[in-house]
Order: C-alpha cells, then sequence, then structure tokens
C-alpha cells in the first residue's frame, strides 16, 4: 500500500498544469507563478500568522526550496478560530517541535491540484487521502462545489481557494488550522 501511495505521488507530482491559467488574487495580493511558496505568501494579508509561523518553524529555506510542495495554508481567521493565546504558544522557541509538526502537516509532497484531488477521489469512492509531509493523513470529501479537508482528529477546512500556482508547488487556501 505504501509503495502504491508513493508511486501516485510521483506520477502526481508530474503532472504539469498549463504556465497560461493565471492565479487567484489571495489576501488581496496577485499570487505569481514564478515566486515560491513563501515570496507570494508574505504577500497575502490573509497569511500573516501563517508566514510567522513558518519563520518560528524555520521552515523557510524548505518552503522556498525546488520542492515541489503543496500546502494547505489556513487564513489569519483559520488560526483565529484556535483557542486563545494557542498561536502565542506554538511560536515560543521552545515549542519549535509541536509548530514544526503542525505546519508539516499542512504540506503534501508534489504538485497536487484540485482537479487530481477530485480524480482521486472519483475513483475511491468520494473520498482521496493524502499523505502529509508529517506523516500523518488528510482525507479529502466533496463539500459543495469543492472539497473538505478533514484532518487526523477529525477536525474539518474547507478549501477557499484552489490552484494558487507556484514556481515550487501550489497552495490552497482553507479555512480552518489542521491538527495531526
Amino acid at each position: 500500500m505504501k509503495t502504491a501511495l508513493l508511486a501516485l505521488s510521483a506520477t502526481l507530482a508530474l503532472v504539469a498544469v498549463p504556465a497560461t491559467a493565471k492565479n487567484p488574487m489571495v489576501g488581496g495580493a496577485a499570487m505569481y507563478s514564478t515566486k515560491t511558496i513563501v515570496q507570494n505568501a508574505i504577500n497575502s494579508k490573509d497569511h500573516t500568522t501563517l508566514v510567522a509561523a513558518v519563520k518560528a518553524a524555520g521552515l523557510v529555506d524548505t518552503l522556498n526550496s525546488k520542492g515541489p510542495f503543496t500546502v494547505f495554508a489556513p487564513t489569519n481567521a483559520a488560526f483565529a478560530k484556535l483557542p486563545a493565546g494557542t498561536v502565542e504558544t506554538l511560536v515560543k522557541p521552545e515549542n519549535k517541535d509541536t509548530l514544526t509538526k503542525i505546519l508539516t502537516y499542512h504540506v503534501v509532497s508534489g504538485r497536487i491540484t484540485a482537479g487530481q484531488i477530485a480524480s482521486m477521489a472519483a475513483h475511491h469512492h468520494g473520498t482521496a487521502t493524502l499523505t502529509t509531509v508529517e506523516g500523518g493523513k488528510l482525507m479529502f470529501k466533496k463539500h459543495g462545489k469543492g472539497f473538505q479537508v478533514i484532518d487526523a482528529k477529525g477536525g474539518k477546512a474547507r478549501i477557499t481557494i484552489a490552484n494558487v500556482m507556484q514556481s515550487n508547488g501550489v497552495i490552497h487556501v482553507i479555512d480552518s488550522v489542521l491538527m495531526p
């Protein structure tokens, strides 16, 4: 099973998205397919908490590297849903390991588009499952016109903006923080 998942991930990473596809605006900023995940995220006013967390976890260099990566990027409003003081506690140096685990749970190896998620779900009774860089699983189910992401604890996030192409992957904006 693990071999099949690795083979599927490798195959999906090779599927190209047309270079002519126009990226949606995110957080009031243009997103450029020629920039990295971090270079674009820094410009989104809706992702300042995520960017601060990525910096605190020491993941900037990783998310600026070649990748490719698929990032399910929680908005500031998603982080605000967490219990009071959670973000402030997580970004403290002594909590770096926990923060890194949570953030890498939002990342999948490869460039996985919403269309690929939909195709996988169509072939697996309406759900798709992806393995995160952290090693956990994310399940995807059709929800309205888009997809819902279900984390290991049963928490749910909606993909609000899909297919924001980056030079080193793709971002899907989500409305809740996922927990491993």
